[in-house]
């Protein structure tokens, strides 16, 4: 579970909804002073929220940039529909097809972890709207054997608990560094009370599956970036260099982050990705 600083927004950001061809997404929309360079389209990962951007926003914007943080459909406060079927892979990309849209292109494209692979699919069905896409933390293929371990083992509480209940059961299970972490923060609670039930039974089911496509993905002509802690439990550190290298993606590795360099060393990633998307700005 991802764990941003705040839920407040900085002075640079407001709280809105983005009305697409697909429904309403809640996003945290990050304003430059003056004329923006670019703008990018964050979304993040699985149990993730917007949130896990949020102290990337202002490093983003000081270096000239719009950030745009989204919640999927089915994420904390993005509504979504009571059925495994709306949150397939598919839909999930044409969701950030639709919000491309609604923002207005080029965008860099910006996905952490099970965001990487929705970002792959969205630009695996069309790449047109996007200037860059940058994967944080998010492997070639399924997850590791232990993260399906634990994907499997919440499905399954999924259909026999409340989300309320899971949520006490994953805090008695803490470990002391974790219990640390978490301590009383009401607003991870509340986020986790608010993401929907099928939309974490269907994008956990498709972490333990998902297939190679880093060679279709390759034969996009897109500049690409490959981002990720030194360390990482859900797809190893070798397995995401050996992804930049097929892909021909400029590769970042961040000192100190494990599975979420955006939340654990927030002011070098944005570093890092505002870097790349320097080296590939189009005209707007």
């Amino acid at each position: 579970m991802s764990r941003p600083p705040t839920f407040a927004p900085p002075a640079c950001a407001r709280s809105r909804m983005l009305e697409t061809s697909r429904g309403d997404f809640a996003v945290l929309d990050a304003q430059p002073d003056g004329s923006p360079r670019g703008t990018a389209l964050l979304l993040p990962g699985y149990t993730g929220s917007k949130e896990d951007f949020i102290a990337m926003l202002e490093p983003l914007t000081a270096a000239g940039y719009r950030a745009i943080a989204i919640d999927g459909r089915g994420q904390y406060e993005s509504e979504g529909p009571p059925s495994q079927e709306a949150y397939v892979q598919d839909e999930l990309a044409r969701d950030v097809l639709a919000q491309a849209a609604a923002v207005g292109g080029p965008l860099h494209l910006v996905g952490h972890s099970l965001g990487g692979q929705i970002s792959r699919a969205a630009v695996l069905s069309d790449a047109r709207p996007f200037v860059t896409l940058t994967l944080i933390s998010s492997g070639p293929a399924r997850i590791a054997p232990e993260q399906r371990d634990k994907v499997k083992l919440l499905s399954e509480a999924i259909a026999a608990m409340s989300m309320t209940e899971i949520w006490e059961a994953m805090r008695a299970m803490d470990t002391p560094e974790e219990a640390a972490l978490n301590g009383d923060r009401e607003d991870l609670r509340h986020r986790w009370l608010r993401h929907n039930p099928h939309q974490l039974l269907a994008t956990g089911h498709q972490l333990t599956i998902e297939p190679d496509r880093v060679d279709e993905l390759a034969a996009v002509r897109l500049p690409k970036h490959v981002v990720s802690g030194e360390y990482d439990d859900t797809w190893p550190v070798p397995l995401m260099d050996e992804m930049a290298v097929r892909l021909g993606a400029r590769r970042t590795v961040i000192d100190g982050a494990q599975h979420s360099p955006n939340t654990d060393r927030p002011v070098e990633t944005a570093e890092a990705l505002a870097r790349f998307w320097h080296e590939h700005e189009r005209e707007h």
